[in-house]
């Protein structure tokens, strides 16, 4: 699925979403990214399934407001510890299936706000 980039000067935004792989500007990722308005990250984690706090540790040093976590093909719920560490820290998180938590993030990126999109991309 193509995304339709929106005006987002210099913003890291998802322009495309399929099996196995996202796009950011028009560059393609297989890999898990972790996605913010300034940058783009490799995010070692081999799936949902082995998805720990520490993967998230890292994620609260950008300090967002917001993480989309995008789960893969499908919306799957993990465990209340992962969520718990952010919003201790005052994180907001939401979770969706990958194609929404990209459309998600480029919405909120392009209002400004301060979000970070982890992706799940098998």
């Amino acid at each position: 699925m193509k995304l339709h980039l929106t005006q987002g000067a210099g913003l890291q935004l998802f322009s495309g979403y399929g099996p196995g792989f996202v796009a950011v500007n028009g560059v393609r990722y297989e890999k898990c990214v972790v996605v913010s308005p300034q940058a783009v990250s490799e995010w070692i984690v081999t799936g949902f399934d082995a998805l720990t706090v520490a993967h998230f540790g890292f994620i609260e040093a950008l300090k967002p407001e917001i993480v989309i976590l995008g789960t893969g093909a499908a919306q799957r719920f993990p465990g209340r510890e992962l969520s718990r560490a952010l919003a201790a820290a005052g994180i907001g998180v939401e979770i969706m299936d990958s194609r929404a938590a990209c459309r998600t993030y480029n919405i909120l990126a392009t209002e400004g706000r301060k979000v970070v999109a982890a992706i799940l991309t098998s």
